[in-house]
């Protein structure tokens, strides 16, 4: 069984969707830690790392349960979350390749500790994950210029788009990242449809270019969800 984790406001277009396609949904558990547009986002509330799972400390015990049961080590942070920037980003890092990259002063120490063989890169954009969709090992798109930079430098190939237009209810936009997953090495998830984005025809060119396919979850605009993290 293919099993992806999922914000559990997700709409049941995009839950049907992903069920026709063979895909069992393990709906995240919001914490009220966190403020309400971004309570149940996979990226804020947890890391996946090879094959480890770091959760946030108070995460329902039962979830954990079920992680555990998926052969991953589940391994709780160290910080508590707080609803509040920079307190509410300790697990929200990007993992590419042989990269971890984040607001290292910010990331959970927990976390840290379990990096091996990797390059761990600073940068000031907390919502790191949120701001990075992984087309694949070596291609990104981000609206973040501190993380294009870095990035392009670790010869990672960057499409860099304009902040806004992505739909994130509560607050002013979303993110690219938080609004798409990959359901496999050549298959890049979006919740939403890029038909209704103002930069769909930058992204799609750009995933012409990796050979990766989109699938578009929903008909209308794109919304952040928090990343869809498979597992």
């Amino acid at each position: 069984m293919k099993n992806l984790i999922v914000d559990f406001r997700i709409h049941n277009e995009e839950s049907e969707y992903l069920i026709s396609k063979g895909y069992n949904l393990l709906i995240c558990p919001p914490s009220n830690l966190l403020y309400e547009a971004v309570c149940g986002h996979p990226d804020m509330l947890m890391h996946i790392l090879d094959h480890s799972i770091m959760v946030h400390k108070d995460m329902d015990i039962e979830f954990i349960k079920k992680l555990g049961s998926l052969k991953y080590k589940v391994f709780k942070s160290n910080s508590t979350l707080q609803s509040s920037y920079p307190y509410n980003i300790s697990l929200n890092a990007l993992c590419i390749d042989n990269l971890f990259v984040h607001f290292l002063n910010y990331t959970d120490t927990n976390l840290l500790s379990l990096l091996k063989n990797k390059k761990i890169i600073n940068v000031k954009q907390g919502y790191t994950k949120c701001s990075t969709c992984i087309v694949n090992n070596h291609a990104i798109i981000t609206s973040d210029l501190s993380i294009a930079k870095t990035l392009s430098l670790e010869k990672i190939d960057v499409l860099l788009i304009p902040p806004g237009d992505i739909l994130l209810p509560g607050l002013n936009y979303g993110f690219i990242g938080g609004a798409t997953g990959l359901l496999c090495d050549n298959v890049l998830a979006f919740y939403g449809h890029l038909d209704h984005y103002l930069y769909g025809k930058e992204v799609l060119k750009f995933l012409n270019k990796h050979k990766v396919e989109p699938a578009f979850l929903r008909n209308g605009k794109l919304i952040d969800r928090g990343s869809l993290f498979k597992v």
